[in-house]
């Protein structure tokens, strides 16, 4: 009893779940979006809207501050019609306005943050 007590209290310290693939990419989930349970099916772990593949994932822990990178090129074309694009102020934007710059790009299965050159 007395130890579940102290990791409740030492994970209140830690507000991000971060996922860090084999390239060394890092994705950071908030604790407090967290699902009651973690989703694992065909090889791939579901959390907090972000999905991962079990045999890239080096390791995940809990941490501080959102670590998320890996601003990527994304070629626009191969995406689904269905993909929703982002400003960095969140405003939603459509293909043709999309001019060079960072962008949230949010798909079925995955969220970006990419830079459109």
């Amino acid at each position: 009893m007395l130890l579940t007590g102290a990791l409740t209290i030492q994970a209140e310290d830690y507000p991000y779940l971060t996922f860090e693939t084999a390239d060394g990419t890092k994705t950071s989930v908030d604790v407090s979006a967290l699902p009651v349970s973690l989703t694992f099916s065909n090889g791939t772990l579901v959390v907090g809207g972000q999905t991962f593949t079990l045999a890239s994932l080096s390791k995940m822990y809990f941490s501080a501050s959102n670590e998320t990178t890996a601003i990527q090129t994304l070629d626009v074309s191969d995406l689904s019609e269905d993909a929703e694009f982002y400003d960095l102020q969140g405003r939603k934007v459509n293909r043709a306005q999309m001019r060079r710059g960072i962008y949230v790009v949010k798909t079925n299965n995955r969220t970006y943050k990419v830079n459109m050159p």
